[in-house]
């Protein structure tokens, strides 16, 4: 049971600058929010001593050495990942992590590509060096019903048409940044059981959900610390299984990255651990601030987070559902599932009108933020989502792009739609029952009993 006592003090001791600013904050999966302790650790630690590039013997060097080998010991704790097995390797984001593998994977010797149509386009983004590699398919996995999850039966039979004769990569997210779904992580082991490699995109998942690396084994695993904790941002991680590792075939190398090259011979020899995948100098002031917010999520308790989240989705869908209008008319449409069962803290949506026609979500973005309310709109660099959701078929979408001088208005008129995204409304730990009740306070008061008008918007959408 989530001691509410307790988060109420948390609030106030280390996201008090919320309040004392007026900030309603409900934009969790797009960051997350620092402690203030985060930030004092971080203070004290670059002002009480010296830190140098790591990349040298001095004592400065070696006591960067010391933190950043710290901090990888500290993630692989935190998912239980045993480091004979996993390694940890560091990337500006996940995006970071994610790029590593699709530019270094052996596609063509591993010929195959299957994505779940609901992806973020940094996963999406893995099919142009599938194409590059000239013999890898790349396959989607639709989305199957009103809850825009993906049925087990539809899994099997796209992974079993895309296997090529050693298997392939097949990448999904634990959770959904879209929806929040979480789909099922038992789908690791059945697709490695078929010889594929499996890329897990946990950017959503981890900041309020454990992730047990001896239980479910993905080959690679992607995650960005500043959805996680706030604090840092540019830091990100790939966690990999070392055989899997071993498959990667870097397309260049770099500082920091080799033993020794050769400028005369033409050769070189990449270092042998996961070293040989971080490019250049690591951000070695920022890396130890990884550790400092572990230690603080681990002093709360991941189930604590979890419990305290699924309590206020709990809350903001049962809010969203009684919204009505005087004629009875529902006030918002929600995009799937309409429970907390098998989904995250992230919940999209769109207003409506008392026509039940669709409000412009950058007009609500526009008078939210006028009030101090932060909310994400668009359709959150999820495309496969968002075309199902607002149901733009496969054949509306084949060769159509946007020309260079048309908008994107002129683009949404050729799918027939009256609005290029959804409002995401997503929590987190320094979240509470009043930023939630803001949220349902501002859409009652600002569209019920609107009727339909033409805001004149010029388009401001980003995919």
């Amino acid at each position: 049971m989530v001691n509410e006592s307790f988060l109420a003090q948390l609030r106030a001791r280390e996201y008090g600058y919320l309040d004392e600013n007026k900030h309603v904050y409900l934009d969790h999966t797009g960051a997350g929010l620092p402690a203030r302790r985060q930030l004092t650790a971080h203070t004290a630690r670059i002002m009480g001593n010296a830190f140098g590039n790591p990349h040298s013997e001095n004592p400065t060097a070696a006591a960067s050495d010391v933190l950043v080998a710290n901090a990888r010991q500290a993630i692989l704790r935190h998912f239980n990942a045993d480091p004979r097995e996993y390694a940890v390797v560091f990337t500006p984001n996940a995006t970071g992590a994610i790029r590593l593998v699709g530019e270094a994977y052996p596609f063509a010797e591993r010929n195959s590509l299957v994505l779940t149509a609901d992806n973020h386009n940094s996963v999406n983004g893995l099919r142009e060096y599938a194409a590059r590699s000239g013999n890898a398919d790349t396959r989607y996995v639709p989305l199957d019903g009103p809850d825009l999850r993906i049925a087990d039966k539809t899994l099997d039979e796209v992974l079993a048409a895309g296997k090529g004769d050693n298997g392939g990569l097949f990448a999904f997210p634990a959770q959904s940044n879209f929806t929040g779904v979480q789909h099922p992580l038992a789908w690791i082991g059945h697709a490695q059981a078929q010889g594929y490699d499996v890329l897990l995109d946990a950017a959503a998942f981890v900041p309020t959900n454990p992730l047990n690396l001896s239980v479910v084994r993905p080959d690679f695993t992607a995650v960005s610390w500043y959805k996680v904790f706030g604090y840092p941002t540019g830091i990100g991680t790939l966690i990999a299984r070392r055989e899997a590792l071993k498959r990667l075939r870097r397309p260049w190398f770099s500082g920091g990255t080799i033993q020794v090259a050769s400028a005369a011979g033409g050769w070189h020899r990449l270092a042998h651990d996961e070293t040989a995948f971080e490019d250049g100098t690591l951000d070695f002031l920022s890396i130890p601030d990884v550790e400092v917010g572990l230690d603080w999520i681990r002093s709360i308790g991941t189930d604590t987070v979890h419990d305290h989240v699924t309590g206020l989705t709990h809350h903001l869908l049962d809010g969203l559902r009684t919204l009505r209008h005087t004629n009875g008319q529902p006030m918002a449409r929600i995009y799937g599932p309409p429970n907390t069962e098998g989904r995250g803290a992230t919940v999209s949506l769109n207003l409506l009108d008392s026509q039940g026609d669709v409000i412009d979500e950058r007009v609500v973005s526009r008078d939210s933020s006028a009030l101090g309310i932060s909310l994400r709109t668009g359709c959150f660099c999820n495309p496969g989502v968002g075309e199902a959701a607002f149901s733009i078929g496969s054949s509306a979408l084949r060769g159509l792009e946007l020309t260079r001088d048309g908008t994107v208005d002129d683009y949404l008129a050729l799918l027939g739609l009256p609005s290029g995204g959804a409002v995401r409304v997503s929590v987190g730990l320094s979240s509470n029952r009043a930023d939630v009740d803001a949220f349902l306070d501002f859409a009652a008061d600002a569209y019920r009993d609107r009727v339909p008008v033409a805001d004149g918007l010029k388009p401001r959408l980003r995919c």
